[in-house]
């Protein structure tokens, strides 16, 4: 079974098998020794573009189902999905059985062919086992930790930062190791799927260091899968004699069908308690993090970038920086009327008070560096970091904000902002040999 679960489906022999099949069966489809066949294959096609030009209408501009444009590379599947299927459609008339059942056979490949198209545009799920939401990252064996103290220094001290001294030992892994855990839920009563963690080279030796500590969260739908910040990591740790921050790639969303707006709400239930309390006690009694906000990072992706920029907003005590990568603008932005409804009572004012604009408005955050990334071509995203950007920055956050070049919303702007991220965050949180130079 975890060999079929682990079939590739965004490239590989799998990918290529099927789409040399739907062409096969579109060729197929296209010749008939029928009257006037032309005529009705190219009107049968004609209808299916219809239709699905149709569905994109309803679908981005009625009732912007996804909030975002589904950008072309998904128009021209859909077109095309659309237009074969009216291609199939036509070969019933005047057929035999057999062909009748060809064509819906070809029907059925053409879906499919479409949907491995799409999900390889997103890229979000490589294997079956991701895109039905099943992890095949093993459960990894942590030792509990000793709390450590906070530790207290002067603003800009890095006396005690790892880049500073470390020097790894012989034998140290090439790369980090990532797993699962379950992370308990006492003070929230939070129901997550385990966490994904990522533990860099520096910390699979013996007598590690402690090392920073970021809680990721990812988007909607979306897993708490580590493999694409491990992959980013791994590159930095190469090139940092294996350091490289310990991540809780966190689940926020509990069923990934559901946006659980990364607040506490009787609805959807005490996600706000489960990241900042939960998660991060459970963080410094297994993790050998530094107990430091500092050191510290709050990161999130598209729905998870909206939970990350607003808890640094409310949580300065606790996070020093934030990594906000294609976030959204506010809670339930991609649905305000159905939240403002359904969560807050119709109450627009305590809907208001929940914007990160408007928390950040007012106060002041002199410790606390930002980032904000966002693909130049997601244009309902970049307005979005940009309203952030500049509360963040009249806020007093140190802000860096980046455009990834044609990245859409998709698996791009992902990894570009985990890439730029984590350039800006490495002197920041004491990883680099000159971290002690570079802090100020």
């Amino acid at each position: 079974m975890d060999f079929l679960l682990a079939v590739r489906i965004v490239d590989g022999p799998v990918v290529v098998i099927v789409f040399v099949l739907a062409c096969a069966g579109l060729g197929f489809l296209c010749f008939r020794r029928v009257h006037r066949w032309a005529v009705v294959a190219a009107g049968a096609a004609s209808v299916g573009v219809l239709g699905g030009a149709m569905g994109l209408w309803l679908i981005e501009g009625v009732f912007n189902v996804f909030g975002t444009s589904l950008g072309w590379q998904t128009r021209v599947w859909i077109l095309a999905l659309s237009t074969a299927v009216g291609l199939a459609g036509a070969n019933w008339w005047k057929s035999a059985p057999r062909r009748k059942i060809a064509a819906a056979g070809a029907s059925l490949v053409f879906l499919l062919a479409a949907g491995l198209g799409v999900n390889a545009h997103y890229g979000f799920h490589s294997t079956v086992a991701s895109l039905a939401g099943i992890s095949l990252v093993k459960p990894i064996n942590l030792q509990p930790q000793p709390t450590a103290p906070a530790l207290q220094r002067p603003r800009g001290a890095g006396a005690d930062d790892v880049g500073a001294h470390w020097a790894p030992p012989p034998g140290m892994p090439e790369t980090g190791t990532t797993g699962t855990q379950v992370i308990p839920s006492p003070a929230s009563g939070f129901s997550s799927r385990p966490a994904g963690i990522y533990l860099p080279p520096a910390a699979l030796v013996p007598d590690p260091p402690s090392l920073p500590l970021v809680v990721l969260m990812m988007g909607q739908p979306g897993n708490p899968d580590p493999q694409f910040v491990a992959a980013v990591l791994d590159k930095y740790a190469a090139e940092h004699r294996g350091l490289a921050p310990i991540v809780i790639v966190a689940d926020q969303l509990g069923n990934p069908l559901v946006d659980s707006l990364c607040l506490d709400t009787p609805v959807y239930g005490n996600v706000e308690t489960f990241i900042n309390k939960d998660v991060l006690v459970w963080a410094t009694t297994h993790l050998n993090v530094i107990n430091d906000p500092r050191y510290r990072t709050i990161a999130g992706y598209s729905n998870g970038g909206q939970c990350a920029i607003s808890f640094a907003a409310k949580y300065p005590q606790l996070w020093g920086n934030v990594l906000d990568i294609s976030g959204e603008e506010y809670p339930g932005a991609e649905h305000p009327d159905t939240t403002l409804r359904e969560i807050f009572g119709g109450n627009q004012i305590a809907y208001d008070r929940q914007k990160p604009v408007n928390i950040l408005h007012g106060h002041h955050y002199p410790d606390t560096t930002a980032i904000l990334t966002v693909s130049n071509d997601d244009p309902v995203y970049v307005d979005a970091a940009r309203k952030v950007d500049d509360a963040a920055t009249s806020a007093g956050m140190a802000v860096t904000y980046i455009e990834i070049p044609n990245a859409g919303h998709v698996i791009g702007a992902l990894n570009g902002g985990l890439h730029e991220g984590f350039r800006v965050l490495y002197p920041r949180l004491g990883l680099t040999q000159t971290a002690r130079a570079t802090q100020k």
